[in-house]
């Protein structure tokens, strides 16, 4: 990936649940990131899924294990990828695939509800959710105070 991101502005908002000091290396078309700490090791937030978790010892074990079709398909979960983008759903620089109801709801995720967003706002409105919903346990219910959610681009 040859593209630059602004970690501190990607993060603000999952602040709450990786405060540590991060550098965002690389990221999937569904707005993932892939994270290095300052000890060189891996981590993948799961955007999502609300979920924050190890990857790799080094940015040269990840990007190795990056290579494999299992880890590709796991991380950048390929076969979603190459569907939506059947469906004319092809994110650019700074852009992602979003899903118009997110996919941590009962009633998300669905290549029907996906649309191309801006990576930033929508990282950002999935963090701010997140944050929200965190202490509910799964199957809960949840009021939601949603200020600007993201625009399709």
């Amino acid at each position: 990936h040859s593209e630059v991101f602004d970690s501190e502005r990607l993060l603000r908002e999952w602040r709450w649940l990786c405060p540590q000091a991060l550098t965002v290396i690389d990221r999937n078309a569904f707005g993932d990131l892939f994270l290095s700490d300052k000890t060189g090791r891996v981590h993948m937030l799961d955007v999502g899924a609300g979920e924050f978790s190890f990857v790799a010892e080094s940015i040269s074990e990840f990007t190795e294990r990056a290579g494999s079709p299992e880890m590709r398909q796991l991380w950048f979960q390929e076969l979603a990828v190459k569907s939506a983008s059947d469906q004319g759903l092809v994110p650019h620089s700074g852009q992602c695939i979003g899903f118009s109801t997110p996919v941590v709801f009962a009633e998300g995720g669905g290549l029907d509800s996906a649309y191309i967003a801006d990576l930033y706002e929508h990282v950002s409105f999935l963090g701010d959710i997140h944050r929200q919903i965190a202490e509910t346990p799964d199957g809960g219910q949840v009021r939601l105070i949603i200020t600007k959610p993201p625009q399709a681009i």
